[in-house]
């Protein structure tokens, strides 16, 4: 157990560009794992975690890197992981296994459109973070400015532990408010942090600002409340104490400073990272027990408890499969056999290395808190592997789905099969890329988050598997809703000679609201055995069916629920296959009937651009049916927040580039779904039955 305490599972989070990949490389120097600290744009190789030759050529973080350090005799397992939204679903699956985070901000950005997506990930796993002000030494840095963003625009508790001494040029340190020591970083590397006395310059500031995260800390601790009234000094080690139990129960987000790229700050990051987060005996963990109805048990961080592991990322290699794996309970060894959770298969662990990027090293076990990858297992992400006697499964990861799609055809029979091969691969790998082959012209479409997102993986096809492509144009990936309530009374009769078929299904189409997480939901109101409850899965089966392809245009449902209220049954004639395709035609009648609009992906978009270029810029995405949430001055910057449908912002960077001469950078995620306007809806719905008559013309 006094092993396991001293285990620190964190992963960096952020939006594009706050500094994630060049804080991760100051830890590595600083805790002697490599010794030469490289740049993201480095000629000489690039950041050591971002180990793909297209992370370095782009100077991006595609997939998330995970290695070990050592510090302060604590062992911290790292992941860095992308900034940008198209590879959400490497933040959203290191965040399930992870205890803690750094939430990277930039000192002149705040909090930008992407922050909100990584916010809202570390909510959803209830992940206690770090907050760290970034690039101090940049014109504009105001620290002030990023803790009120934090405090208003992502409602979070945040608790300064540090101020700067100067900011931009001046930048020189930071000082410790919980020793009021000021911290200046010396060497050619800032390899040595220096503690001193604060200057006089700074002791009002301090003084105010130390007063301010006491009264704060108090809040959660009596005894810090007590001697705050009766004006005695708080222990130093109260509160540190304080700090960590309020950073654990996610109560508040302490707020740290600094600039990774000028060597400032780092090491003050990492003492707080084993002070302050959690190390697995501090974190919950629950698993569903399938021997005993699905119960939520706690799990225990045991190395003598049987095994719970979760696969949560698999990356198919020239060797075999790498599965990269968090222990949650027990001890998985080499050589050993294991269960499967989802697949009741045994499997037998023949390697286990633990990864430093791409390198790796062989290890012989791995207990409670680990995070190691397992070579040639035979599972998929999302699985859990249990030890005898228990059949666990852990909290699946949130996958969003695909927002834009497109067709790719081989160049010759040769690429065929290559391209088989890698598609194969990259859907493994990636829960959000999809592949599918459209019906009617047999083309094949891939899907995912964004262009970024399948650029990457059609290079990737054209690099690592030799597989030249024709890439054909983007498409928004359109949705069938229902606007108003419909009844249906649906009667499938059918008699050819021996047994027929009948089944009778009556019930109502619900449109769900905007706010509800699921795009279907089923209600089984039936009474008095009026259908057999062997037959109600058939009919939940036949109306998600009837959701693949809409009446309308063709395109997915999304926004019903189903209520089953009543119907009958023959004794004879009713089996399965008749209630499903009962209740898949009662749906299309029931949708057709429930005026169906078309809904279209609106894209948060923000751009970043000199004042002078504002003009072009918000004309330019008003003219694309955006619309404009805030405009934001920063210095000569102005900062520009605006809702944009999907179908507008394609070949988008070359247009925005052009209208400020190079000099505006933007990011977008997905937001919502909204209808499209009636007179735009008819058009889209008219080239899509054009389409669709060419290919059967063809």
């Amino acid at each position: 157990m006094k092993k396991i305490r001293k285990i620190r599972n964190i992963g960096i989070s952020a939006h594009i560009d706050s500094g994630k990949t060049t804080l991760s490389e100051r830890v590595l120097y600083y805790a002697g794992r490599i010794h030469r600290m490289q740049e993201v744009h480095d000629e000489k190789g690039g950041a050591t975690l971002d180990y793909m030759d297209l992370e370095r050529e782009r100077g991006i973080t595609i997939t998330s890197a995970a290695t070990q350090v050592s510090w302060n005799d604590k062992s911290i397992n790292l992941i860095d992981t992308p900034g940008h939204v198209d590879f959400t679903v490497e933040v959203e699956r290191s965040l399930r296994v992870l205890d803690g985070a750094i939430m990277v901000l930039c000192s002149v950005g705040g909090v930008q459109s992407q922050s909100f997506t990584v916010d809202q990930q570390m909510k959803r796993y209830r992940v206690p973070r770090i907050a760290f002000v970034n690039k101090m030494d940049r014109v504009g840095a105001d620290p002030d400015r990023v803790r009120r963003d934090l405090t208003e625009k992502l409602d979070l508790n945040v608790v300064p532990i540090q101020i700067n001494m100067g900011a931009g040029e001046d930048f020189k340190g930071v000082i410790d408010l919980i020793t009021t020591e000021a911290i200046t970083f010396e060497g050619k590397d800032g390899e040595k942090a220096v503690r001193g006395p604060v200057g006089s310059e700074y002791a009002d500031s301090v003084e105010r600002a130390r007063r301010e995260m006491l009264e704060a800390l108090s809040m959660f601790n009596d005894e810090m409340l007590e001697k705050l009234l009766e004006d005695e000094p708080v222990d130093l080690d109260l509160i540190r104490q304080t700090i960590r139990e309020a950073t654990i129960n996610r109560d508040i987000v302490p707020l740290m400073m600094g600039s990774a790229f000028k060597n400032k700050g780092v090491q003050p990051l990492m003492d707080a990272v084993c002070d302050f987060l959690p190390s697995p005996l501090d974190r919950s963990s629950f698993a569903r027990d399938h021997d005993n109805e699905g119960t939520e048990t706690p799990l225990a961080s045991d190395p003598d408890a049987p095994l719970v592991a979760m696969v949560f990322k698999i990356a198919d290699e020239s060797f075999g499969q790498l599965s990269y794996v968090r222990v949650y309970q027990g001890r998985l060894v080499k050589g050993q056999q294991y269960r499967n959770a989802r697949t009741s298969r045994s499997l037998r662990i023949g390697r286990i290395v633990r990864m430093h990027a791409n390198d790796r090293e062989d290890i012989l076990d791995a207990g409670p808190g680990d995070i190691v990858a397992l070579l040639s297992v035979d599972c998929a992400g999302g699985d859990t592997i249990c030890g005898n006697g228990i059949n666990y499964s852990l909290e699946s990861i949130f996958v969003a789905d695909p927002v834009i799609s497109l067709s790719i055809a081989p160049t010759s029979s040769a690429d065929q099969q290559r391209m088989a091969k890698a598609l194969s691969r990259f859907m493994k790998e990636d829960p959000t890329f999809r592949v599918s082959s459209d019906p009617e012209t047999g083309q094949t479409i891939i899907a995912g988050m964004g262009e970024l997102h399948l650029d990457v993986y059609i290079e990737r096809m054209r690099r690592e598997f030799r597989a030249e492509v024709t890439v054909g144009t983007p498409s928004v990936s359109y949705r069938e809703a229902p606007t108003v309530e419909s009844e249906f009374n649906y009667r499938h009769k059918k008699q050819t000679g021996g047994s027929g078929q009948f089944a009778h299904v009556v019930g109502r189409l619900i449109p769900l609201t905007q706010d509800d997480e699921s795009t279907y939901e089923f209600e089984d109101n039936i009474t008095s055995g009026r259908i057999p409850s062997e037959y109600i899965p058939a009919v939940n089966k036949g109306f998600q069916a009837a959701m693949k392809k809409g009446p309308v245009a063709g395109y997915e449902i999304v926004g019903c629920k189903m209520c089953l209220d009543d119907g009958s049954h023959h004794a004879v004639d009713s089996s399965e296959m008749a209630f499903r395709t009962a209740a898949r035609d009662a749906f299309v009648e029931a949708f057709k009937r429930a005026r169906p609009c078309l809904q279209e992906p609106i894209m948060m978009v923000e751009v970043e651009m000199p004042s002078e270029f504002q003009g072009p810029v918000v004309g330019d995405l008003n003219s694309r049916r955006g619309i404009i949430l805030e405009t934001e001055a920063r210095n000569n910057c102005t900062v520009v927040r605006a809702e944009v449908p999907l179908a507008g912002m394609f070949g988008y960077a070359t247009v925005v580039r052009g209208l400020s001469k190079g000099m505006a950078t933007f990011s977008m995620e997905m937001s919502r779904y909204a209808r499209v306007p009636a007179k735009l809806a008819e058009e889209i719905i008219t080239r899509r039955r054009e389409k669709d008559q060419q290919t059967v013309r063809k």
